[in-house]
């Protein structure tokens, strides 16, 4: 899987993934919030969203020739 988010879309993942399983947990959202959660979090940890393959969409910045990536 070649990486597909970036920056601050990275960042933003991370955050709301985190604040959704923390919602779940308090018991404000159901459900829906661990696995929503779950996914944005992986998606940002890991830097791939299967959607954004899908779509053709990358917020990766260009890598320069040259350097191992």
């Amino acid at each position: 899987m070649k990486a597909n988010v970036g920056g601050i879309d990275r960042i933003l993942r991370i955050v709301a993934g985190l604040i959704l399983i923390a919602l779940a947990a308090l018991g404000t959202v159901g459900l829906w919030g661990y696995v929503v959660g779950g996914i944005v979090l992986a998606t940002g940890v890991f830097r791939f969203c299967g959607a954004y393959a899908l779509l053709g969409m990358n917020t990766c910045p260009l890598q320069r020739s040259g350097r191992p990536g």
